[in-house]
């Protein structure tokens, strides 16, 4: 509870004070108090903070692509809204309870999962249509030319296009 909530949450420090010995009444109090937490997570009252520094996160970056976009960078702007939309695609991966590592067979090592095998994965899940997946792939290969160097194969409407889908995307789905 204390690493989901915090030590100053008042959940946390009513738990601390209030079930301090393994009697039958303090294993009631501390599941009524659990019921508490799930109900008000259900409800929308507590949210998550490490979403919220997520997304602030997230924002900031989402902001650097569009300045750059808007001074006539599309490539480092292709390269970090690409960046923001395979970190959502890892947490939305996360918060569905679908791998993001897989065991290499030669080293017996784990290794990421690629953006691409995420995306198809969450659409196999039934998390988001064939449609989404297919923006996606489409997003990802962007952001992979930027990346790679073919500045020519792309130009700044598409920047544009991919940095207000991969926004409404996050919007949907996170």
């Amino acid at each position: 509870m204390e690493f989901t909530l915090g030590r100053d949450s008042l959940y946390f420090n009513d738990f601390r004070n209030s079930v301090r010995y393994y009697k039958l009444y303090n294993i009631n109090y501390a599941i009524s108090l659990l019921d508490k937490i799930r109900t008000d997570v259900k409800d929308g009252w507590l949210t998550d903070v490490k979403s919220l520094i997520s997304g602030e996160i997230y924002n900031d970056f989402i902001e650097m692509a569009e300045d750059l976009l808007n001074q006539g960078y599309k490539d480092p702007a292709a390269v970090i809204v690409g960046g923001v939309l395979e970190e959502n695609l890892r947490q939305l991966c996360l918060s569905n309870n679908i791998p993001i590592v897989k065991q290499d067979l030669t080293s017996g090592k784990l290794k990421p999962l690629k953006a691409d095998t995420m995306n198809t994965e969450l659409y196999k899940a039934g998390i988001y249509n064939m449609l989404v997946q297919k923006s996606i792939v489409a997003h990802l290969d962007l952001r992979n030319m930027a990346a790679h160097g073919k500045y020519g194969e792309y130009d700044k409407d598409q920047v544009q296009l991919m940095l207000s889908s991969i926004i409404d995307f996050i919007s949907k789905f996170n």
